[in-house]
C-alpha cells in the first residue's frame, strides 16, 4: 500500500511539473500574455500614426493649405508682401551684415563681366551705396 502511495504522488508530481514548467505551463501562458499586451499597445501607437500620416497624405493631394504650412515651417518661406519677425529669447545678440544690392562677382549673365569686380565683391551699408534709394 506504501508502494501504490509512492506511485500516485509521483504521478501527480509528474502531472504537475507538465502543468507549471513543461511546455504550454502556466508559466508559458503567462509570459506570452505580457507579450500580447505590449504587441497590442504598439499596434495602436502605430494606428495612430498611420491615422494621422494618412490624414496628412490626403490633405497634401486636396488642399494647399499643408503645403503652405510646410514651405513656411520646414522651409522658411513667406507670401509676396508679408513681413517676417523672429523673436529672439532675452540675452540673444543677433547682427546683420550689409549686403551689396547688385549681382555678386561670378553670378548672373555669364557673357556680361561686372564693370569693377572690387566692388562687385564688396559688401556696402545701404546708407552707402549710391545706387540705394530710400
Amino acid at each position: 500500500m506504501r508502494w501504490l502511495t509512492l506511485l500516485f504522488v509521483a504521478l501527480i508530481a509528474l502531472l504537475q511539473y507538465s502543468l507549471w514548467l513543461g511546455k504550454g505551463s502556466w508559466l508559458n501562458v503567462w509570459e506570452v500574455g505580457k507579450q500580447l499586451d505590449k504587441q497590442e499597445a504598439d499596434n495602436k501607437a502605430k494606428e495612430a500614426r498611420n491615422s494621422a500620416l494618412e490624414a496628412e497624405v490626403v490633405d497634401l493631394k486636396q488642399g494647399y493649405d499643408a503645403i503652405e504650412e510646410r514651405a513656411r515651417s520646414e522651409l522658411g518661406m513667406v507670401k509676396d508682401g508679408e513681413v517676417f519677425f523672429q523673436v529672439l529669447p532675452a540675452g540673444t545678440s543677433f547682427t546683420v551684415e550689409p549686403q551689396a544690392s547688385g549681382p555678386k562677382a561670378g553670378s548672373g549673365n555669364p557673357g556680361k563681366k561686372p564693370e569693377n569686380k572690387a566692388a562687385s565683391a564688396m559688401s556696402v551699408a545701404p546708407a552707402q551705396n549710391p545706387s540705394h534709394k530710400p
